[in-house]
Protein backbone atom coordinates (compact mmCIF):
# COMPACT_ATOMS: atom_id res chain seq x y z
CA UNK A 1 0.00 0.00 0.00
CA UNK A 2 2.96 2.38 0.62
CA UNK A 3 4.58 1.31 -2.17
CA UNK A 4 2.11 2.30 -4.38
CA UNK A 5 1.65 5.58 -3.25
CA UNK A 6 5.57 6.70 -3.45
CA UNK A 7 4.87 5.64 -6.90
CA UNK A 8 1.71 7.75 -8.06
CA UNK A 9 4.07 10.30 -6.12
CA UNK A 10 6.88 10.15 -8.51
CA UNK A 11 4.26 9.50 -11.21
CA UNK A 12 2.99 13.08 -10.10
CA UNK A 13 6.64 15.01 -9.18
CA UNK A 14 7.58 13.76 -13.20
CA UNK A 15 4.76 15.20 -14.84
CA UNK A 16 4.65 18.66 -12.57
CA UNK A 17 8.80 18.33 -13.95
CA UNK A 18 8.22 18.00 -17.31
CA UNK A 19 5.30 20.52 -17.21
CA UNK A 20 7.51 23.05 -16.19
CA UNK A 21 10.48 22.25 -18.66
CA UNK A 22 7.90 22.39 -21.31
CA UNK A 23 6.73 25.77 -19.96
CA UNK A 24 9.85 26.90 -19.87
CA UNK A 25 10.51 25.88 -23.80
CA UNK A 26 7.87 27.51 -24.24
CA UNK A 27 8.29 30.66 -22.69
CA UNK A 28 12.20 30.90 -24.51
CA UNK A 29 10.47 30.01 -27.85
CA UNK A 30 7.72 33.00 -27.59
CA UNK A 31 10.82 34.79 -26.62
CA UNK A 32 12.14 34.36 -29.90
CA UNK A 33 8.70 34.12 -31.76
CA UNK A 34 7.59 37.65 -31.08
CA UNK A 35 11.11 39.81 -31.90
CA UNK A 36 9.22 42.12 -33.57
CA UNK A 37 7.68 43.50 -29.88
CA UNK A 38 9.63 45.03 -27.43
CA UNK A 39 12.50 43.64 -26.00
CA UNK A 40 11.57 44.86 -22.32
CA UNK A 41 8.35 43.53 -22.54
CA UNK A 42 9.80 39.75 -24.15
CA UNK A 43 11.98 39.70 -20.97
CA UNK A 44 9.08 40.57 -18.40
CA UNK A 45 6.97 37.78 -20.22
CA UNK A 46 9.77 35.20 -19.92
CA UNK A 47 10.95 36.16 -16.36
CA UNK A 48 7.18 35.39 -15.35
CA UNK A 49 6.91 32.29 -17.63
CA UNK A 50 10.27 31.61 -15.64
CA UNK A 51 8.97 32.08 -11.82
CA UNK A 52 5.68 30.03 -12.91
CA UNK A 53 7.87 27.18 -14.18
CA UNK A 54 9.65 27.31 -11.11
CA UNK A 55 7.13 27.28 -8.26
CA UNK A 56 6.03 24.36 -10.26
CA UNK A 57 9.36 22.25 -9.91
CA UNK A 58 9.48 23.72 -6.53
CA UNK A 59 6.40 21.78 -5.73
CA UNK A 60 7.34 18.45 -6.26
CA UNK A 61 9.86 16.03 -4.23
CA UNK A 62 12.95 17.05 -5.92
CA UNK A 63 12.07 20.65 -6.36
CA UNK A 64 11.87 20.59 -2.37
CA UNK A 65 15.15 18.89 -1.70
CA UNK A 66 17.10 21.42 -4.14
CA UNK A 67 15.49 24.31 -2.36
CA UNK A 68 16.72 22.96 0.98
CA UNK A 69 20.18 21.88 -0.76
CA UNK A 70 20.06 25.33 -1.58
CA UNK A 71 19.15 26.80 2.02
CA UNK A 72 21.99 24.45 3.84
CA UNK A 73 24.79 26.27 1.00
CA UNK A 74 23.88 29.40 2.24
CA UNK A 75 24.30 28.31 5.83
CA UNK A 76 27.83 27.14 5.24
CA UNK A 77 28.65 30.31 3.33
CA UNK A 78 27.72 32.65 6.23
CA UNK A 79 30.23 30.25 8.84
CA UNK A 80 32.92 30.57 6.11
CA UNK A 81 35.76 33.05 7.75
CA UNK A 82 36.53 35.44 4.52
CA UNK A 83 40.12 37.05 4.50
CA UNK A 84 40.90 40.90 5.14
CA UNK A 85 41.33 42.80 2.28
CA UNK A 86 44.98 43.14 3.44
CA UNK A 87 45.47 39.33 3.55
CA UNK A 88 43.89 39.33 -0.10
CA UNK A 89 46.16 41.76 -1.14
CA UNK A 90 48.91 40.11 0.29
CA UNK A 91 48.60 36.75 -1.00
CA UNK A 92 47.74 38.07 -4.22
CA UNK A 93 51.31 39.93 -4.63
CA UNK A 94 52.51 37.19 -3.14
CA UNK A 95 51.13 34.50 -6.20
CA UNK A 96 52.69 37.07 -8.47
CA UNK A 97 55.72 37.08 -7.60
CA UNK A 98 56.17 33.55 -7.53
CA UNK A 99 55.07 33.61 -10.80
CA UNK A 100 57.32 36.25 -12.45
CA UNK A 101 59.91 34.04 -10.42
CA UNK A 102 59.06 30.84 -12.10
CA UNK A 103 58.52 32.18 -15.45
CA UNK A 104 62.13 33.42 -15.50
CA UNK A 105 63.57 30.39 -13.76
CA UNK A 106 61.42 28.50 -16.77
CA UNK A 107 62.79 31.20 -19.77
CA UNK A 108 66.82 30.11 -17.95
CA UNK A 109 65.83 26.60 -17.87
CA UNK A 110 64.96 26.80 -21.57
CA UNK A 111 67.73 28.59 -22.80
CA UNK A 112 69.98 26.56 -21.63
CA UNK A 113 68.32 23.35 -22.91
CA UNK A 114 68.28 25.52 -26.28
CA UNK A 115 72.15 26.12 -26.15
CA UNK A 116 73.15 22.48 -25.62
CA UNK A 117 70.73 21.03 -28.62
CA UNK A 118 72.17 23.94 -30.47
CA UNK A 119 75.53 22.56 -29.62
CA UNK A 120 74.90 18.92 -29.67
CA UNK A 121 72.73 19.80 -33.90
CA UNK A 122 75.69 21.73 -34.49
CA UNK A 123 73.50 25.23 -35.60
CA UNK A 124 75.29 27.48 -32.84
CA UNK A 125 77.59 28.38 -35.70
Amino acid sequence: MNSSAEVGGAGLDTAKLAAAALLLVGGIFAFYHFAAYSVLLRVIALLAVSAVAAAIALRTDPGRRLWQFALDARMEVRKVVWPTRQETLQTTLIVIAMVVVLGIVLWIFDLVLMGILRFLTGQGG
